[in-house]
């Protein structure tokens, strides 16, 4: 099965260089290969003989450059020192390079030359709704989740594992990001158990057992390596004050549930609704990402309960709901948001296959199924 990605490599990187970020196992190697397959220059600091050499002595980037106008980097973030050998190619000998990271947290903490306004950042997302198109199946992305080799796997149980394990080993051991391992991997499950809900930084430390402190350290590897991120609220309603906690999603519900030992999903549970949450937001946060739509992701919830799952930007307002059969009663987040004017567009998604308008007076509220949503947003439909 070929799946085509929604990012096109070739066109942003045409003019300037880029940072391509991604969680392992997005599928960045393999973009990267099918995009430039003519000849150029990889330098895979995954590869000890590389790493070795450009660690002792990064300068000698500028020869391994030589007669290359365009050159890639895997993995930079082992070497932040680079970065400076980069800036100085890009500006004296006018070569681009596309630079892949799975983790921006060595970069951060050893003050990594970012190259000011002469990069532009990426991110690679796992598989999308629209790049699988027919063969999408919601159950098995819900369960299992959507990354390159275990949707493609016939047995994606034994990946997650290889999955978790190496990233464990590699991203969090290897590069000394946690110095407490046990301690970090009681914080992955109770982290994994709270995703999509509001973040109570004492709760999550009390039932894995560790400071508070610790777990906002943690939650900042995860954000940092890209295997989760927070969605900030929206405070600016007037009628109905908002509150103003924060909300963590994992990147994956496949990842999510490997942790927590999901098997099977009831379609009637909790958690079921929690993965079609987790659905839509990473599909939402890819599709603004790729379109490059600087424009926030947030959400909503009054102190009197009211909640809508997403806003983007003051313009649209979207619940999800996991149910087959919409009622009047899963508008009421909606409606009472509409009360505040300030947003333009109004949708419910679920599972529910009948896609209908409801009006009532100057307000619009646009009732559809997940994939005919999902069909629009990449379409550029909804807004």
């Amino acid at each position: 099965m070929v799946v085509k990605r929604k990012l096109d490599l070739r066109l942003k990187t045409k003019e300037r260089t880029c940072f391509l970020f991604g969680p392992r196992g997005v599928g960045k190697t393999t973009l990267i290969r099918e995009t430039f397959t003519q000849q150029c220059l990889v330098i895979d600091l995954l590869r000890s003989r590389e790493f070795t050499d450009l660690s002792a002595d990064p300068g000698i980037l500028e020869e391994l450059c030589r007669g290359h106008k365009f050159v890639i980097i895997d993995e930079v973030q082992r070497i932040p020192e680079l970065l400076n050998e980069v800036h100085r190619l890009i500006e004296e000998k006018g070569i681009r390079f596309l630079l892949t990271g799975s983790s921006a947290r060595k970069l951060k903490q050893q003050h990594a030359n970012m190259l000011g306004g002469r990069a532009s950042s990426l991110k690679l997302f796992p598989f999308l709704f629209t790049e699988i198109g027919q063969g999408f199946d919601l159950s098995r992305a819900l369960l299992v989740g959507t990354l390159p080799t275990v949707w493609l796997n016939q047995d994606p149980i034994e990946i997650l594992d290889a999955y978790l394990t190496t990233y464990l080993k590699e991203e969090i051991t290897a590069e000394g990001l946690i110095r407490n391992l046990p301690a970090f991997s009681r914080f992955l499950k109770v982290s994994a158990l709270a995703s999509g809900e509001l973040i109570n930084y004492a709760a999550i430390a009390s039932d894995a057992t560790v400071k508070e402190t610790t777990v906002r350290s943690h939650f900042q590897v995860l954000e940092d390596t890209l295997i989760g991120s927070r969605l900030e609220p929206f405070v600016e309603s007037k009628k109905r004050k908002a509150i103003a906690t924060e909300k963590f999603f994992y990147f994956d519900n496949g990842v999510r549930n490997f942790i927590l030992g999901i098997e099977s999903l009831d379609r009637n549970s909790d958690i079921y609704g929690k993965c079609f949450e987790t659905f839509i937001f990473n599909e939402l946060k890819a599709y603004l990402s790729y379109n490059r739509i600087h424009k926030p992701l947030t959400f909503w919830r009054s102190r009197s309960q009211f909640e809508v799952d997403f806003l983007i930007g003051n313009s649209i307002a979207i619940e999800v709901k996991a149910t087959k059969k919409v009622t009047d009663k899963h508008l009421k987040g909606l409606r009472a948001l509409a009360e505040e004017n300030i947003f333009k567009s109004y949708y419910l998604v679920s599972e529910d296959p009948v896609t209908r308008i409801v009006k009532e007076g100057h307000n619009e509220y646009s009732l559809m199924p997940w994939n005919v949503f999902l069909t629009n947003l990449w379409n550029k439909k909804i807004g």
